[in-house]
């Protein structure tokens, strides 16, 4: 191979590298705006995975395209190849380069997953994450100051509806409020069937499992009104179990939570059922399987504002 060779090589490598670079930063605003540390965390790992997926792509479509272009056979030529065996240099590049590339993908994107500490099915056949060993007395005293104790918020799920529960304040909701920047530790239960609790402008997702408790913990960084979603097909109306998101500073939080501890108990929002009765009042009565009757209005403290269609 001579330098001019691998000059030209160099060159294209630098000119893919930086195309990949590019689309590797244009990726991030392909997704909603992150209003949480783990959807910085999700985002990285999506530019990273794009850039690498950018770079390969690039290298073997213009492989191809020079292929073609520039090594057809002749028009009329219909007779074989050069008979090249097998080269061991070859073989041991392309053998290599995936597999330092699925070892990097797979530890980077598992030291993403540790750091959100989302509940994995090992851990959910389990009971949960495994219990740690007690500190030593050295241990104890070199330990830094605790931090702040995390949002306590009780999540529960049924056909079709959401509703919270914040034990401190005695306080129920169907639009899930949270403290900016403080650690927020959810407690998901499912009444009936399986459900996915999936915010996506903070990039988590969590099945809540029917007949388990299920300890969920994530930190806003973004105040403003985002959407909660059923990533799980639990049946008809899985589509309406949505709610509002509403992240707000601490003091706006803990305000929120004095007014509407003050408020008598009210029929929450439920939009499943206010389709249900939609069906029911217009006699829908066409034959087919038979529609699970959506929970009726949950009673709480605070409804909230209907959840707006995306734009």
């Amino acid at each position: 191979m001579n330098l001019r060779l691998i000059l030209k090589l160099a060159a294209i490598a630098g000119v893919m590298t930086a195309i990949s670079l590019w689309v590797g930063q244009l990726a991030y605003t392909w997704m909603p705006v992150p209003a949480s540390e783990e959807a910085l965390l999700v985002d990285h790992l999506f530019s990273f995975l794009t850039t690498l997926g950018t770079f390969i792509f690039l290298g073997v479509a213009g492989t191809l395209l020079y292929s073609v272009l520039f090594q057809r056979a002749a028009k009329y030529d219909e007779g074989d190849g050069p008979p090249i065996e097998g080269n061991l240099t070859l073989e041991i590049v392309w053998t290599a380069i995936p597999l330092v590339l699925v070892i990097w993908i797979a530890g980077y994107s598992y030291r993403i997953y540790d750091e959100m500490n989302i509940l994995g099915p090992m851990e959910h056949m389990h009971g949960g994450a495994a219990i740690a060993a007690p500190l030593t007395l050295a241990q104890a005293t070199d330990a830094p100051e605790a931090p702040e104790a995390p949002e306590i918020i009780e999540v529960h799920a049924r056909q079709w509806v959401w509703e919270f529960y914040y034990p401190v304040a005695n306080v129920t909701s169907t639009e899930l409020h949270l403290p900016n920047h403080r650690r927020a530790k959810l407690t998901l239960t499912s009444e009936d069937v399986l459900h996915g609790f999936f915010v996506p402008a903070f990039r988590v997702k969590q099945d809540v499992i029917p007949g388990r408790s299920i300890d969920f913990e994530f930190t806003p960084i973004r105040e403003g009104t985002y959407r909660l979603r059923d990533s799980q097909y639990s049946g008809t109306y899985f589509a309406a179990m949505q709610a509002n998101v509403v992240v707000e500073s601490p003091d706006d939080y803990q305000q929120w939570l004095t007014d509407v501890a003050a408020l008598s108990p009210q029929p929450g929002l439920n939009p499943s059922y206010d389709e249900y009765q939609v069906k029911v009042e217009n006699r829908d009565n066409r034959p087919g399987w038979k529609t699970v009757e959506p929970a009726p209005y949950p009673l709480v403290n605070y409804s909230g504002a209907p959840v707006l269609p995306e734009r």
